[in-house]
């Protein structure tokens, strides 16, 4: 009896066996002469050559369906069990322009409105990109998604997520423990995200060899970031010397995209804007898009929509 060893890297091992590993139960009971032992990050299997092979491009397959889709289901481990006969591949889905990609436990991250399919779109075609739109038009959500895909495609080796670590209202000296503790709820929206994208081993992992890097705008200076997707959150914090700073990080093979919301500048009011400054200075220039996002674009509770109108209709 011949025996292989499958490692299977970046794939979360409980959502790929199944509940009770019942995805592997089942390409175990098709292949009653085998023997398929799951251990870790491990599969191995025992019993002829023919039969390793088949289950071997089996499990190939499965493992190309679940970096897609972000699950395995039983169903459609028997739905490629039943096409052995031939070869093997993941059964068609129906393919949904909107998808801008399958994230951790089967969440579906979509672009819902007709300006987040805009940014979606300037992504693709602009290495420079400004999204500015008010609060909970998915701005920050949807960047990450489209960072994260393009990682996951291969388009890029990294990415590299900044905020400007300015107080609105509180006073960041004084809240608890060190420097990276006092950062840390400032980037919280970020983590939220990727938590719906990425499986969390694999995002332990990516945070650990800096693959992914979450860290304050201060951090970037003096930095030349190759192969790299940036996102700058909360842009309109920015002085105008930061985003000067921020945008000359751009080395060659990276993208940017720049996210903020004009009515929510926390600055002293003696300081301009980064991001206002910016947009000013850099709207000739070819091959940067700017998306703007509005209240139709509101992803939140239905209240939020009539809470920005009602701002809005005051400040005018």
């Amino acid at each position: 009896m011949l025996e292989k060893i499958i490692t299977l890297e970046d794939v979360s091992m409980v959502d790929f066996l199944g509940i009770h590993n019942s995805n592997i139960k089942e390409v175990a009971a098709a292949f009653p002469k085998s023997k398929i032992i799951s251990r870790g990050n491990e599969i191995k299997i025992q019993g002829t050559a023919p039969e390793i092979m088949r289950i071997s491009d089996l499990l190939d397959s499965l493992v190309v369906h679940y970096q897609k889709y972000g699950k395995i289901t039983q169903d459609h481990v028997r739905g490629v069990l039943n096409g052995i006969g031939s070869a093997i591949s993941a059964p068609v889905e129906e393919e949904d322009d909107e998808v801008i990609l399958y994230g951790n436990k089967g969440v579906t991250v979509k672009a819902k409105t007709d300006n987040q399919k805009k940014l979606v779109e300037a992504s693709t075609k602009y290495d420079l990109v400004f999204a500015v739109g008010p609060a909970g038009t998915g701005k920050t959500y949807t960047a990450v998604a489209i960072a994260v895909r393009a990682l996951k495609n291969k388009e890029v080796r990294k990415i590299i997520i900044t905020r400007p670590a300015v107080e609105a209202g509180e006073n960041l000296g004084f809240l608890p423990g060190d420097l990276k503790e006092k950062i840390d709820p400032y980037l919280r929206p970020i983590y939220d995200a990727l938590d719906d994208m990425v499986a969390p081993e694999k995002l332990k992992l990516y945070l650990e060899s800096r693959v992914i890097e979450i860290v304050p705008l201060a951090y970037m200076r003096g930095r030349t970031l190759n192969n790299a997707f940036i996102i700058l959150d909360e842009a309109q914090n920015t002085t105008p010397m930061q985003m000067k700073m921020f945008l000359t990080r751009m080395g060659p093979s990276s993208k940017a995209m720049i996210t903020g919301d004009m009515s929510q500048i926390d600055l002293p009011k003696n300081l301009k804007s980064g991001l206002v400054d910016s947009i000013n200075l850099l709207k000739g220039i070819k091959g940067i898009s700017f998306v703007e996002l509005d209240g139709k674009d509101v992803v939140r509770h239905r209240l939020v929509r009539d809470i920005l109108a009602a701002y809005d209709k005051n400040e005018k």
